[in-house]
């Protein structure tokens, strides 16, 4: 439903009184920084950093003894699955803007992009906890899902002493879904024929790599110093520190090593129920893709699949994977 002038101006008024305050709940970590959850994040991101995992070699590193994976920074406070619940803290600011765009017609959201700044290794024994606040609103947007808004939040981090560990800003667009066409006559824009996946972010590090998929060949960028494979594509071996690097084309075989099935929401130019799979490929890296011609229930973890290059809407090429013939 598309608000009139007048609408749309009594509804941005109130979106302001949230700009700027605290969301009223903190964030704190079930349990202290421990090896089992740091050596459960490493196996899933194929991570063998000795300082996160080995004792022995974490005691010779600059370190002096085992510290968490920086990016591990917001798992220590994550609180599983209450927003897919619909649990709700009548404390949380947060939720209560969202549900005031939901009562608008913007049900859609979508995040769109996170930083995170981390000011100190995290060690075991350390306790986490977490407060976040609405930093901004945008006026309002026409997106290619939508017209909508963009909400900042920018949270803190501290630990056990109220020091803070890092920081990280979350963007996420509530849109009105479904509403392209509104969307695209207040831009003067054309109106695609369907709603398109959305488009990745192309830059000096990885464009090399989707331009080898507009060409039909699935690449893995490979350190020239030492071999090791990575992906996705950036510009530093995570092994030797070189900056240096070439890339192999894969065979697409692989393994798969774990899934998720996407059910909701459902983000227009997508069709669900959405299998995304962490694939070992036969040539010693993974990739993230999605397995199709496929029921859910069938996929199962150590299943061969093969991955094709295909066009998945009207202007982009992925590779996708279907279960080995």
């Amino acid at each position: 439903m598309s608000l009139s002038g007048k609408e749309r101006e009594e509804f941005e008024k109130q979106l302001e009184a949230y700009v700027g305050i605290d969301i009223g709940i903190e964030d704190a970590s079930r349990d202290a920084v421990n090896q089992a959850m740091i050596r459960q994040w490493c196996e899933a991101m194929g991570d063998a950093c000795g300082a996160y995992t080995a004792p022995e070699a974490a005691a010779k590193s600059v370190h002096g003894e085992v510290v968490a994976p920086p990016a591990m920074l917001q798992a220590w406070i994550l609180g599983g699955v209450a927003m897919a619940t619909g649990e709700d803290d009548p404390r949380d600011k947060q939720r209560e803007l969202h549900r005031l765009f939901d009562a608008r017609g913007y049900t859609g959201v979508v995040a769109t992009n996170t930083e995170q700044e981390y000011l100190r290794y995290l060690k075991l024994g350390d306790r986490i906890r977490a407060r976040t606040q609405i930093e901004s609103i945008s006026e309002q947007k026409a997106t290619g899902l939508g017209i909508g808004y963009f909400i900042n939040t920018r949270t803190r981090f501290v630990d056990q002493n109220d020091k803070e560990v890092g920081w990280m800003t979350f963007r996420v667009l509530k849109f009105e879904a479904g509403d392209q066409p509104a969307a695209a006559a207040e831009s003067n824009s054309a109106v695609p024929a369907k709603p398109q996946r959305l488009r990745p972010a192309l830059g000096h590090d990885n464009r090399w790599w989707w331009d080898c998929v507009e060409k039909d060949e699935l690449a893995i960028q490979r350190c020239s110093a030492c071999a090791v494979l990575r992906h996705p594509p950036r510009p530093m071996c995570g092994e030797c520190q070189s900056t240096e690097w070439d890339y192999v084309f894969s065979s697409g075989e692989g393994t798969i090593h774990s899934y998720v099935v996407i059910r909701h929401p459902e983000v227009p130019g997508y069709t669900y129920p959405l299998v995304v799979a962490v694939v070992d490929l036969a040539e010693g890296t993974r990739f993230v893709g999605n397995v199709v011609d496929i029921e859910p229930e069938e996929v199962e973890i150590g299943m061969a699949v093969q991955a094709s290059i295909e066009r998945v809407d009207d202007e982009m090429k992925l590779p996708v994977f279907r279960r080995a013939s």
